[in-house]
């Protein structure tokens, strides 16, 4: 999944994103609000973790922004705010949850767990692709009913694959996807990722066609 912090505490930020990253989620930081509306418009990420409180322009300029724009990704409000009426009006304005600081990381962790569900929950919890089930909610990948145990990585390139059925997705998209936006990785991390994942679906009547100059599509073998 693609998660995107914007918030203006820099070590607050890591800490999230670091979190997140150990679950095997790509992660984009932002420290302002300046052109947030835009870089949120353009990527969608999974969930968008907000602070209220942003230089240039608030979270909640931000998420009214956003919706406005057809992004319907859940949102998740931090506030350091203890006035009720900003916490209504960010869930007026369309803000998924909320949590005031100081906050537990394990509670914002199960609570981004609960927004990623509900989103996965529009796409199906289970993707069926020849002998392969991709379980979105349980965040499994099984081949005849028997589990795969993948890294955190693996499982991301098999998540943007498998949710991409039959349509070529390029490096960069997947490198974004597991690193997050900018991240300066090399392109042939990519090259490493398939060919492990490979291995590990074969048997399963699936296939990672390589399309060259392009990128990477998974499909169903004919």
């Amino acid at each position: 999944m693609r998660i995107a912090i914007v918030e203006d505490n820099k070590p607050l930020a890591d800490g999230i994103a670091k979190a997140f990253e150990m679950d095997g989620h790509g992660v984009d930081q932002l420290h302002t609000g300046e052109g947030a509306v835009e870089f949120l418009c353009e990527e969608s990420p999974d969930l968008i973790v907000l602070d209220v409180n942003l230089p240039h322009k608030s979270g909640l300029e931000i998420l009214q922004g956003i919706r406005a724009n057809g992004v319907q990704s859940p949102v998740l409000l931090l506030t350091a705010r203890s006035d009720i009426n900003d916490k209504v009006t960010g869930l007026d304005l369309g803000a998924d949850d909320y949590l005031t600081k100081p906050f537990d990381l394990t509670e914002l962790k199960a609570r981004a767990r609960a927004l990623l569900r509900r989103g996965e929950k529009k796409i199906g919890d289970v993707v069926v692709v020849g002998g392969l089930e991709f379980d979105a909610e349980a965040r499994q990948v099984r081949i005849d009913g028997k589990e795969l145990n993948l890294p955190r990585r693996e499982y991301a390139l098999a998540e943007i694959l498998i949710l991409s059925k039959d349509r070529i997705i390029s490096k960069n998209q997947i490198l974004d996807h597991l690193y997050g936006a900018g991240a300066e990785i090399e392109e042939g991390t990519v090259e490493l990722y398939v060919h492990r994942l490979r291995k590990r679906l074969s048997g399963s009547d699936t296939e990672i066609k390589t399309a060259r100059g392009l990128g990477y599509c998974f499909r169903e073998k004919s």
